[in-house]
């Protein structure tokens, strides 16, 4: 039976892409941080169906909530990294992002225990014209990244013509697997499918569907979900309409819709996966 991956990226609503020129980071320090208290819920939903996942977690974020961290590792879920400060990656130079990325490494690992070996970039913003910054990873010690969303019909983000199940991606500095977001395929094209905004706003049943035909090919869907995307009670601020209908709504929906995911899908973390890609590769 296929395991899938159901990744979270711990950061707060005000990290959202969608807020970055309306809250700036030198605002951050004075917002309430609703991240740990979703996280505990997620964590308690996970252990009551023996479900594992990957925390991708904001290096700023972990700084403030060291506690959340350490409760994630300790409950046996895997700690990745998904940069400092939520910054794009494709408007950065390839030293600042090296900065991000090692200093986020460097404090999961102090405050985990653990090894980090995976990264997500905020909004998936490793896009075509950015690949450099698979060299910055393998450079910094990671084994994988989770970044390239295969689809094309997004404006912001997408990477189109990616392959749509984890895969190696070669580079002089060496190789690292790619674990794309998971879409569905239907009419000829490739839609998103892996949760987030499109679990709060679409039918449930299309990632279901996405997840069966993934099995079909005997490969591992990668589901990823925010706190503030089950975040009932998330605080409101006064935004244009169709910004608050992508962060606001469908909290309720989203829950229950991952309930039933969790318990109905086997999941592991995505290390387990990547573990499995360098034993084949390697002969083991």
């Amino acid at each position: 039976m296929v395991a899938h991956h159901f990744t979270i990226d711990v950061e707060e609503v005000f990290h959202s892409t969608l807020l970055s020129e309306r809250v700036p980071e030198h605002q951050w320090d004075d917002l309430p941080r609703r991240a740990p208290e979703i996280v505990s819920w997620l964590l308690d939903e996970m252990a009551a169906v023996g479900a594992q996942g990957t925390f991708f977690v904001i290096g700023w974020l972990a700084e403030k909530e060291p506690a959340m961290v350490r409760r994630i590792s300790e409950a046996g879920h895997e700690i990745g990294a998904h940069s400092w400060w939520h910054r794009s990656v494709s408007g950065q130079d390839p030293e600042a992002f090296r900065r991000s990325a090692r200093r986020t490494k460097a404090l999961l690992e102090q405050l985990s225990g653990t090894r980090v070996t995976g990264f997500r970039a905020p909004s998936f913003s490793i896009d075509p014209g950015s690949e450099w910054a698979f060299d910055v990873l393998l450079e910094e010690g990671y084994q994988y990244d989770s970044s390239l969303f295969p689809i094309s019909i997004h404006p912001t983000y997408g990477y189109p013509g990616g392959e749509i199940d984890p895969h190696w991606i070669e580079r002089e500095t060496g190789a690292l697997v790619e674990v794309p977001p998971l879409t569905l395929g239907t009419l000829g094209r490739r839609f998103p499918a892996a949760g987030g905004a499109y679990l709060r706003l679409l039918p449930s049943g299309l990632t279901r569907r996405a997840l069966r035909q993934a099995e079909k090919r005997g490969a591992s869907g990668t589901l990823y979900i925010h706190p503030w995307d089950l975040d009932v009670d998330l605080p409101r601020l006064r935004l244009p309409p169709a910004v608050r209908l992508r962060l606001y709504t469908g909290a309720r929906k989203a829950r229950k819709a991952l309930q039933r995911l969790l318990a109905e899908f086997p999941s592991c973390p995505v290390r387990d996966t990547v573990c499995r890609m360098a034993n084949l590769r390697n002969g083991s």
